[in-house]
């Protein structure tokens, strides 16, 4: 007798989406965290004068690099994804200088948000810190760009695979049992297109298995897809966006020429109730 794991059609969970006008307010990131929110767009969150000049920090920063990791983009900073826990500390420690270079003096909207969440979290008794191996920890954030061919900029994923998966040197594989939650803050935009996509649903393991992603989560066929209602948040540079990164998620293609689509990402959840990790 063969046995055969039936692929059944993915189960629709609700989008619990807010967007608004203003600055972020760390009662909503708290919020995501929690599950209680699924999307947060926040238009017009930071200046764009310091998103122009981190975006001019990217063009012209020597740690820019190519991925090579099978996900088409451009980067400065260290990705988790898809290694061991000794290679990206390293990768991380290398990276640093670049991060720095990238921020610069400025009075950023990372670095603002990182420390207004940890004396808020603190304050409720929970720590908030960098995950970290022996010697090295993460870098407070990364910058990249996108650059698929096809219908997606970054095709449909979802990042709670990665975090599973990541191995046990790591701190944050616990994580996965709680929300991960996935921040981007965007410094240039096309004007048209490059929506960040979710969908209404949030695998499980057997969901990635039977699609072949178990390990990565990237990419989710668009036939698994096709029946699977979805949100496009339109962005605008100075946007902040946060987002249930279990649910499946993706970038469409900017459809105009120019302004390249570029944004500040960084990874962070509950690992314990008294402890939230921040890494890249």
């Amino acid at each position: 007798m063969i046995s055969a794991e039936v692929s059944k059609a993915p189960t629709i969970s609700p989008l619990a989406i807010r967007e608004r006008i203003g600055s972020i307010r760390t009662a909503e990131i708290i919020s995501v965290l929690k599950g209680q929110i699924t999307g947060l767009h926040i238009s017009r969150a930071f200046s764009i004068e310091i998103a122009e000049e981190i975006a001019a920090n990217f063009i012209r920063n020597p740690g820019l690099k190519q991925r090579k990791d099978g996900v088409p983009g451009h980067y400065i900073g260290a990705s988790h994804y898809r290694k061991d826990a000794a290679t990206y500390f390293a990768e991380a420690e290398n990276a640093r200088p670049f991060v720095e270079a990238l921020l610069g003096n400025l009075v950023d909207p990372v670095r603002g948000l990182f420390d207004a969440l940890k004396r808020d979290l603190h304050n409720q008794g929970i720590e908030l810190r960098l995950t970290r191996s022996e010697h090295r920890q993460a870098n407070i954030c990364r910058a990249f760009c996108w650059s698929g061919t096809g219908m997606y900029a970054l095709e449909p994923h979802d990042d709670v695979a990665q975090v599973v998966c990541a191995g046990n040197d790591y701190e944050i594989p616990a994580v996965a049992n709680n929300t991960v939650v996935a921040l981007n803050l965007y410094v240039s935009m096309p004007d048209e297109g490059g929506d960040l996509r979710i969908w209404s649903h949030k695998p499980t393991s057997v969901d990635r298995k039977s699609q072949g992603v178990e390990t990565t989560g990237y990419p989710y066929s668009k036939a698994y897809l096709e029946a699977v209602p979805f949100h496009d948040l339109r962005l605008k540079a100075g946007d902040i966006a946060l987002i249930d990164g279990g649910f499946i998620h993706g970038v469409t293609q900017p459809s105009t020429k120019g302004k390249r689509r570029l944004l500040l990402n960084s990874f962070f959840g509950f690992a314990r109730p008294d402890l939230v990790l921040w890494w890249t």
